[in-house]
């Protein structure tokens, strides 16, 4: 698989390395990037059925092999995948900050260690979360965007993952990135499934996928670990994907987070979802807590 290249890498460390006023954390606003594995590239499913504008000369994109753009501040990349691939083929979620300077010494201050590397064309820095997955945040202008005629979603408004050890998740998006409860909920009353985690300074959110088996299937696998486009109307959006070609899997369905959604999956078994930016009922288990998106950023 080709590594995307990086202008810091950052891992956490035990110790801080700050004095007694750390800086104050910089907005992070919302979802900026998300890279996905693919066993074949250039992939059609995102550029035929989804109808994403190809934004391989973009200079914000990470060096993927097929770089796509949902939006003028949003990005989805797709990279080699490895033989075999991983467990997991969501590589890589980039968020949106104001200051890349101001958010590597807060992450410093809070018990971050630098490890310096080669630079690229975008400036930005990435972290592991406790539980390992690659996590980056980025400074960066508009791109210059115009959406293909029958494109499918123009807004990224959540990433999920699989998620085992929830307190320790916690402690690194909660209490050190500032990110809040947003929603929770389980396929069962009083079990969660499902804990939705909003960037402090927006309304995208990152999702818990909690209760998953340590020896999961790939096909388990690819359903959790997901991305999701937000969209004002599900039925619509599933026209236009058959107009684009798409072969229904699945119908919309009303998730228990009072949600419309409709699950695709890439020829790698991938969950793109498509959802709803409000909810159409009351949701189970817990009221929501942030703003809801919307079709601009």
């Amino acid at each position: 698989m080709r590594r995307l290249p990086l202008l810091f890498v950052l891992t956490m460390s035990c110790t801080p390395i700050w004095g007694d006023e750390p800086p104050a954390r910089p907005p992070i606003k919302g979802i900026a990037d998300a890279v996905i594995s693919a066993t074949s590239l250039p992939s059609v499913f995102y550029t035929g059925f989804l109808s994403l504008a190809n934004a391989a000369h973009d200079p914000l994109c990470l060096g993927s092999e097929q770089c796509m753009l949902v939006n003028s501040h949003q990005r989805i990349e797709l990279t080699q995948a490895g033989s075999p691939p991983s467990n997991s083929l969501l590589e890589l979620i980039v968020f949106e900050t104001t200051n890349l300077d101001r958010l590597r010494a807060y992450l410093i201050s809070r018990g971050v260690r630098e490890l310096p590397t080669s630079g690229s064309s975008a400036k930005w820095i990435h972290v592991r979360d406790p539980e390992g997955h690659r996590i980056g945040f980025i400074q960066a202008d508009a791109s210059n965007f115009k959406p293909n005629p029958g494109q499918v979603g123009q807004r990224i408004i959540h990433a999920g993952f699989v998620v085992h050890d929830r307190d320790a998740q916690d402690k690194f998006y909660k209490d050190i990135l500032g990110f809040h409860v947003y929603w929770h909920g389980g396929m069962k009353e009083g079990e969660d499934n499902w804990v939705d985690m909003q960037v402090p300074d927006g309304t995208d959110w990152i999702e818990y996928m909690l209760r998953v088996s340590p020896d999961a299937s790939h096909k388990t696998l690819g359903v959790m670990n997901h991305i999701a486009l937000g969209v004002p109307d599900i039925h619509a959006a599933q026209q236009q994907l058959i107009k684009n070609g798409w072969k229904s899997t699945e119908e919309p369905k009303i998730g228990r987070d009072g949600k419309w959604q409709l699950n695709l999956y890439d020829p790698d078994e991938t969950r793109v979802e498509l959802m709803e930016f409000k909810p159409t009922k009351e949701p189970c288990c817990s009221a929501y807590t942030g703003p809801h998106p919307a079709p601009q950023q």
